[in-house]
Formats: structure tokens, sequence, C-alpha cells
């Protein structure tokens, strides 16, 4: 789902391009797996405007809509002197312990990450940094906005509450508000982390939900939410 929510999200951006919005919110519906296979991305403009727009862009794999992702953009304004509220910036990447996120999770996309852990983290509550140096479309250079969101599913993994070998809580959806566009201006391609504040929530009956405050080495610069299926993995037991 990372690399697929890049993949829609640089689809949103530049298929009908503008240099006064922002895209300010993409919620992203998985509508079914997402298997390595020929892949096809098409976008649409639903509701034009001067200063509010909406765009969709649908993910189709085989022959079937994998994933269904909504863009709305908001036209710029200054405000630098009404802007506040967002949390406090977190710790640089080296004052935390090394982490690797294939110690629990696998997959190609899992193991070309490289992350830093804050060492009072915890099941369900944990703030990290990531970075990747995969390059999302080859030959293609994507914004700064592309590459930040490519990691952001991410944070299902970084918040787990319960280890992935005894249940499952995939998220059916992937939520991002940005109140401000993510930005890597003077890092090094190798060195653009993706910060994360994250807390998971567990229902009673089988509904979870990962909220994470985001952060570029700027500070905040938004929200993600991700709704999940819980359920116990079959080889667990009862």
């Amino acid at each position: 789902m990372g690399p697929a929510s890049g993949l829609l999200t640089h689809a949103l951006e530049t298929a009908f391009p503008r240099e006064d919005v922002q895209l300010c919110r993409i919620s992203f519906d998985i509508l079914g797996v997402i298997t390595a296979d020929d892949t096809t991305v098409e976008v649409e403009l639903v509701r034009p405007g001067r200063t509010i727009e909406m765009l969709e862009a649908r993910l189709e794999v085989g022959g079937r809509t994998a994933i269904r992702a909504t863009g709305w953009r908001l036209a710029h304004a200054e405000t630098t002197t009404v802007a506040g509220g967002a949390s406090d910036p977190l710790p640089d990447p080296d004052e935390w312990p090394s982490w690797r996120l294939d110690s629990h999770w696998s997959g190609g996309y899992i193991s070309t990450l490289d992350g830093r852990v804050h060492p009072d983290s915890e099941p369900g509550r944990a703030q990290a940094w990531l970075r990747t140096d995969t390059t999302l479309i080859q030959g293609e250079e994507v914004s700064d906005l592309v590459a930040f969101t490519t990691l952001v599913d991410t944070a299902n993994g970084v918040g787990a509450r319960v280890p992935p070998r005894d249940w499952m809580f995939p998220n059916t959806d992937l939520t991002i508000h940005y109140f401000r566009t993510p930005s890597f201006a003077g890092a090094d391609p190798t060195d653009r982390w993706v910060g994360f504040d994250t807390t998971a929530t567990f229902g009673p009956d089988g509904v979870g939900l990962t909220s994470s405050a985001l952060f570029d080495a700027h500070g905040q610069v938004g929200r993600a939410e991700q709704i999940l299926t819980v359920r116990r993995m079959p080889s667990a037991g009862v």
C-alpha cells in the first residue's frame, strides 16, 4: 500500500497541475489485494473550482480497481500571521536508536526501510522516523509530497498494539490531512526522514484505529488515520 499510495498521489498531483493550490487531503479506500501485476492509474477532476477542487484517482490491477483515492486541493493564501497549533517537532533521528521493521514484518517494501524509534515506545504507542532510498518511479523525479506520502501507510506497523504473527489488523483505508506540504529541502535523497507520533486503539468488536501525527525535519505537517479490521491469526489458535 505504501508505494501504491505514492503512485496515486503522484497522479493526483500531476494529472491536472496547478501551482496556486495545495493537495491537502488524500483519502485512500483499499478495495482489494494489491498484487505485483500490470497496473493502470486513471485520474479525473470530479469537482473543479477556483479555490476548492476535488480529484479522484483509481489504481487498477489485473482489470479490477484495487485502490480508489480522492484528493481535495485548496487555494494558497497568506496566513503566516495566524499560523500555529502544530505539535512540537520530533527530536532529530540521530538521537534515537536504529530500528528495522523487517524484524517483525516481511516483504520487499519493508526491507527497504531504515528506521529510528523513541526508546520509550511501546505496543500501541510509538514515535519513529522512517526513510527509504528506493526510487518510486524509475527514471522520474517525484515531489517531496509524493515521496513523503509513500511512507505514511507504514504507520499501522509503527504503532502495532499486538505482534503480527498472532493477530491480523490490516487497514482498509488511509486518510491524510496536510496543513503544510512536506519538504525535504536541503536533504540528501538518502536522508529524507518521515516522522510518526502514532497511537493504535482497538475496540472490543474487531475494529481498530491507527492515528498519527506526521512530521518532516521542520515540524508537524499533518495527521493520518487508518481504520483496521482486527482478527486473530488462524495459526495462533483461540
